[in-house]
């Protein structure tokens, strides 16, 4: 979610002290992976609204392109992933990440994020549209009209 593995530190790490915090808020047999995903979400879009609020944006991270640059042995598709992922609207990214690498199922999601299902198909589907053009170099991602 955040682009950079720092900040990601910091988001666990407020994640886990949040959730320590309202753990009698947790209902035993409930998904614990789902309600921690929740809590970060949540988190994450808090720091978000508290950082445009302070600054009037979301300040570009410079720490990305040097540390994409810093292990090659990633190679070069995935830093051309890194940085098509990075320019999906965040409503798409959340629920490609979620679904592609956390491997949620679209009903953990949708209830880790507060929508409906049909929205986070949605959202995967045109997320994963745009991050195919992306990655094919695409500037622009043209909608087919039935």
């Amino acid at each position: 979610m955040t682009g950079n593995s720092t900040r990601a530190d910091d988001l666990v790490q407020d994640t886990l002290e949040r959730a320590w915090s309202k753990r009698n808020l947790w209902r035993r047999g409930s998904d614990l992976r789902a309600w921690l995903f929740t809590i970060m979400h949540n988190v994450f879009i808090n720091q978000l609204r508290q950082n445009r609020e302070a600054h009037g944006h979301t300040p570009l991270d410079e720490d990305r392109e040097s540390s994409a640059l810093a292990a090659p042995d990633h190679g070069l598709a995935m830093r051309d992933l890194a940085r098509a992922l990075e320019q999906l609207p965040a409503d798409y990214r959340e629920v490609v990440l979620l679904v592609g690498l956390e491997q949620m199922t679209y009903n953990e999601v949708a209830k880790v994020l507060g929508v409906p299902l049909g929205t986070i198909m949605s959202r995967l589907s045109r997320g994963r549209e745009r991050l195919r053009a992306l990655m094919a170099g695409q500037t622009t991602v043209l909608r087919r009209v039935k």
